[in-house]
């Protein structure tokens, strides 16, 4: 009985790797965990409902999506594009790793949310990256949507740990508590800089070595 629960996990990537609709497959692997742990239909449900109580500040992301929708519809990508189009001497890199900078700042003092994929890259920085890039053909666009998308991901993920009241923090601070290392957030905060530049100055150098390379192609 102790492993029947962790068929949840299986329902999770079955579903994925089916590419079915995230939020059903999830909603699916709740409800057979909690039965299969020997929970009734309605604990299942009211541990679903607690749950969205305990955390429904976080469903408050959820109103801007429509509003970057409508802006979307009413020409946001295209605006964003004309904008970098007047700029002489843009190119992609240089815009991204501006975006880089950028990203990793804010997530160094807390605010990671102010940007991401949804917000920002798929609405704004992606478009301007391509119009940088003058309009590539589909195959090149899509190399530098990834791009575009690669480069949030690295400044958020080494920005974010800069910030001492991060939640990766206080894991890894549990983690050496636990083998006997006494250590403060603030002190992990400061020894995430050094991983923070040196993953500034490597993705920066792909950035400048990926425009020269579409400059000498």
């Amino acid at each position: 009985m102790t492993w029947l629960p962790l068929l949840g996990i299986l329902i999770v990537v079955a579903g994925f790797a089916l590419r079915l609709n995230p939020m059903p497959v999830v909603v699916a692997a709740g409800l057979a965990t909690g039965l299969l742990a020997g929970m009734g239909p309605v604990e299942v449900i009211a541990a679903f409902g607690k749950a969205f109580n305990d955390n429904r500040i976080i469903a408050i992301v959820w109103v801007v999506l429509p509003v970057i929708g409508l802006l979307e519809r009413y020409g946001l990508q295209q605006r964003a594009a004309a904008v970098i189009r007047g700029f002489k001497g843009a190119t992609t890199g240089k815009l991204l790793l501006l975006y880089l900078a950028y990203r990793q700042i804010t997530a160094a003092v807390g605010l990671h949310s102010t940007a991401g994929h949804p917000q920002t890259v798929r609405p704004l920085v992606a478009p301007m990256a391509l119009a940088a890039a003058g309009d590539p053909p589909p195959e090149e666009a899509e190399k530098i949507k990834a791009m575009t998308a690669a480069t949030d991901n690295v400044g958020l993920f080494f920005g974010e740990d800069v910030f001492f009241a991060i939640g990766s923090i206080v894991l890894i601070q549990q983690v050496l508590a636990a083998e006997g290392y006494a250590l403060t957030p603030l002190e992990l905060a400061l020894w995430a800089i050094p991983s923070a530049i040196a993953a500034f100055v490597i993705h920066g150098a792909r950035l400048w070595w990926w425009d020269r390379r579409r400059r000498a192609a």
